[in-house]
């Protein structure tokens, strides 16, 4: 509600009966919202440590300090969790190589953007990565998990149009199969998540750029 004060005549805004328990409604959304994600980020170091299939519930309340059943009022299943945690990583390293993609670089340039970008995966999204590592073939097994296959599928799409294009303007070799040079590609940025630490001698960018050296230029000397 608003009135004006009788001395200065400015406006100003009085609060209803209704605004604090309004107000209250916000605080709790957002303090729940905060819980959620906290849950989420503990989950996922269960995960990436011990692997999703062996993580029980009790196992990520106990590292939250609350009760299992406390765990039901933000999650149905761990499943859910890790539903959560996978799904944000396709959505955000399928935006991120599509905008690589849409720069309209030439090929090569266009493989040293994806690398970089999965590359750059490695520390935000250790755990989904070690997950589709580890359980893979358990996951997407689920319906609620069809989406995995779909999204690698589209992501494959995106390498081996690069590469075949790259190959077609004699950028690349043409006796490589564009397929299972994007595999191998995905499967070495994928094991590097085991042994890549933040802090170390080279940052995730770093250990990109010596990648590309040998993707680009072999180990031979020319």
């Amino acid at each position: 509600m608003t009135t004006t004060s009788a001395k200065s005549g400015r406006s100003r805004t009085r609060g209803t009966a209704e605004d604090g328990p309004r107000r209250r409604g916000r605080g709790a959304s957002a303090l729940a919202s905060e819980r959620r994600a906290h849950l989420v980020r503990l989950a996922a170091e269960l995960f990436a440590e011990k692997g999703f299939q062996a993580t029980t519930v009790r196992n990520i309340a106990d590292e939250a300090g609350i009760l299992s059943g406390s765990l039901y009022h933000h999650f149905d299943s761990k499943e859910s969790i890790v539903d959560e945690i996978l799904s944000g990583f396709f959505t955000e390293v399928m935006a991120a190589y599509q905008a690589v993609i849409d720069e309209n670089l030439n090929p090569r340039d266009t493989i040293a953007g994806l690398v970089r970008v999965a590359f750059g995966t490695l520390e935000p999204h250790r755990a989904a990565i070690t997950v589709m590592q580890n359980d893979w073939n358990y996951l997407r097994g689920m319906d609620r998990f069809a989406y995995l296959t779909k999204s690698e599928a589209e992501i494959e799409k995106m390498w081996v149009t690069t590469l075949g294009a790259g190959q077609a303007e004699g950028l690349f070799r043409p006796d490589l199969d564009p397929k299972l040079t994007y595999r191998m590609i995905r499967d070495t940025v994928w094991v590097a998540v085991r042994w890549f630490r933040p802090g170390g001698r080279l940052n995730a960018q770093g250990l990109a750029e010596h990648y590309l050296k040998v993707m680009f230029d072999g180990i031979n000397l020319h």
